[in-house]
């Protein structure tokens, strides 16, 4: 397994990431503990998970996710072994995240109360990769088609950046927390991320996780040239574009099971020329012998900018097959092909 190093610390990632926010809902413990013993064999030794996990979010579910990774760990006693990266929710109106019922701010209050509850249900010492899970400002984020820039983008009770770095910067002092970065951040966040710690001597921003597919591209027109400039590594989240990329929701199919089938909440994948990029990568990925699948995330993996991707599954036949992808080569002419019909259908899906 192909290793990078995290931004500009010591600490080295694999490639791959196996993301785990089905832990708790779409997957038993047991499934999760199969899923993460799996991961490991192959060396994939870095583990995502959030305080809001399981997904779909609900009080019922909250924190379920850390807790099965933590049980995990202690069982096997391998923490020594392994990179675990957690967040923190960012702005947000549920208010079953904190004792008090607040709604969601990067305060330091809630944050020391994020960071301490996540590290008990982790059952562990130090967070190694600490994430704001969105940002405190108002901003369109997961895909939405908000009009804030028509109105005020500030809201009154803003949480500064320089707030929430500062709090963050007691818990790596202390030692909660090894390093930190962001995630669904656009570029004026990262640079403002990065400059706050140049000022105030925090820690330095060392990765972005942001959305990066096949149907959604828009990471490389600001934010490539920024995480290759300042030495930030971008995790990549959704390759599969929450499955569509799969084929598996082809003309109008509803799998049993499926994400969309049991929740109904995949709209950001459901735009306008959205079906017809994935019929047309479906079947580019059939004329080279390859699972849609497979075409998606090797090309994600491909891009220089993407440091490690980040894979899930709720089967384990799908993590083989997602993890196999990446011995798939993205050739020149291979990628000349796939940029033809993003020219057609430029990032249907943001």
């Amino acid at each position: 397994m192909r290793r990078i190093r995290l931004g500009r610390t010591d600490l080295t990632i694999p490639a791959v990431c196996l993301g785990t926010m089905t832990f708790g809902e779409q997957n038993t413990e047991a499934e999760g503990h199969g899923q993460l013993d799996r991961a490991l064999d192959l060396g994939i030794d870095f583990f995502d998970t959030a305080e809001f996990y399981s997904i779909p979010p609900k009080p019922e579910t909250q924190g379920r996710t850390e807790e099965i990774i933590g049980s995990w760990v202690k069982a096997r006693g391998n923490r020594d072994r392994v990179t675990i990266a957690t967040k923190v929710c960012g702005r947000s109106d549920m208010d079953w995240f904190r004792d008090d019922g607040s709604a969601c701010r990067l305060t330091r209050a809630q944050v020391d109360e994020a960071v301490f509850k996540s590290l008990k249900r982790l059952g562990i010492d130090t967070i190694d990769l600490y994430q704001v899970h969105w940002p405190d400002r108002r901003v369109p984020s997961f895909g939405s088609n908000s009009t804030i820039w028509n109105d005020p983008p500030r809201a009154d009770d803003e949480v500064a950046i320089e707030e929430t770095l500062d709090t963050l910067a007691a818990h790596v002092k202390a030692g909660h927390i090894r390093h930190i970065g962001l995630s669904n951040e656009s570029t004026w966040g990262l640079m403002r991320w990065l400059r706050a710690a140049e000022v105030t001597g925090g820690p330095r921003v060392q990765s972005i996780q942001n959305a990066y597919n096949l149907l959604n591209r828009t990471f490389e027109v600001n934010l490539a040239e920024a995480v290759l400039r300042e030495e930030v590594s971008l995790l990549a989240y959704s390759p599969l574009g929450q499955g569509f990329l799969t084929g598996k929701y082809r003309g109008g199919a509803l799998p049993t099971g499926s994400r969309k089938q049991l929740f109904d909440r995949l709209q950001r994948y459901e735009r306008p020329n959205a079906a017809e990029a994935v019929e047309a990568y479906c079947d580019l990925a059939a004329e080279l012998g390859v699972s849609p699948a497979t075409l998606a995330i090797a090309y994600v993996g491909s891009r220089s900018f993407v440091a490690s991707t980040i894979i899930g599954a709720t089967s384990m036949a799908q993590l083989e097959e997602d993890i196999a992808a990446f011995d798939f080569a993205i050739t020149p002419e291979i990628a000349a092909r796939i940029e033809a019909i993003h020219l057609r259908f430029p990032n249907p899906c943001p």
